[in-house]
């Protein structure tokens, strides 16, 4: 690998991503909330990627993370190798580049990297778009869940509720966590489960990058989560809550976990237990 590619930390700025578009080793991965997005304008060399290759697609909890026959199709396809340096964004702030991420730490991929405040960060920056599609160089991927820890089903979740040291956080609006609203058949939420929704995280003031870690760090701390403790973040699908888990890793979080089947899964289960 490049030691190039290696300077580039969790969270890089878009002017620091510029600088690094020519290294061999790097791969850049546009996966937007809007289709179009990427066709409107992206970074230079980007490839783009659906994100519902990010999900599993079938089952009772469709959100959870694909399989590793999916995984293996999806970064051999992208061209995904040992030595690759992913730099992952979006056009949302942060919840599929971080659902992205999130899978690479699921499989052992540890070398990357999210644009902070992805497209518009990157466009507010003034800096060059592309607007023609890149075609990937396909290459054998072998995935394999190497940090499970990084996931968390529902039956560990439900044994662990209330437990010293281990919190939820929950990604979702206020009115989706009061069960006010929802398309689940049981609406709430997890019990103990603290609640910020994912955009309160973002910066709306500049380009949609991670709000100032000290005070996030206070906000969190003030709900009842620190950097020590374990903490599993959802939302619906783990998607918002990708972006979450992203910020929790940018702050320190080393125990943060995401519940990809989220409330989707949990909602939508008889023997799951909800507060409202």
């Amino acid at each position: 690998m490049s030691s190039e590619a290696n300077l580039l930390p969790l969270i890089v700025e878009p002017e620091q991503l510029a600088e690094h578009l020519d290294t061999p080793s790097l791969m850049v991965i546009d996966v937007p909330m809007r289709a179009e997005s990427y066709a409107e304008g992206h970074v230079p060399g980007a490839l783009f990627l659906d994100k519902a290759r990010l999900m599993r697609g079938t089952g009772e909890a469709p959100c959870r993370e694909p399989s590793v026959e999916q995984l293996s199709a999806l970064f051999s396809e992208l061209g995904l190798t040992r030595d690759t340096h992913v730099v992952a964004y979006d056009d949302e702030g942060g919840g599929w580049a971080g659902r992205l991420l999130w899978t690479l730490e699921l499989i052992g991929h540890t070398r990357y990297s999210y644009l902070n405040g992805g497209i518009h960060a990157w466009r507010e920056a003034g800096l060059a778009t592309a607007t023609e599609a890149c075609a990937p160089t396909a290459s054998d991927y072998r995935a394999e869940i190497l940090n499970p820890e990084v996931a968390i089903d529902w039956i560990e979740l439900a044994e662990r509720l209330g437990e010293k040291g281990f919190a939820v956080w929950d990604a979702r609006s206020p009115e989706e966590y009061r069960g006010e609203k929802g398309e689940n058949r049981r609406l709430g939420h997890i019990p103990g489960a603290l609640n910020l929704e994912w955009t309160q995280a973002m910066d709306r003031e500049r380009g949609l990058r991670i709000r100032d870690y000290a005070e996030l760090i206070t906000e969190l701390e003030a709900l009842g989560l620190t950097p020590d403790m374990e903490v599993v973040t959802h939302c619906q699908s783990h998607h918002r809550s990708g972006f979450t888990w992203l910020v929790g890793r940018a702050l320190g979080f080393e125990k943060i976990r995401g519940y990809a089947g989220s409330w989707k899964e949990w909602g939508n289960r008889d023997d799951t237990p909800v507060e409202k």
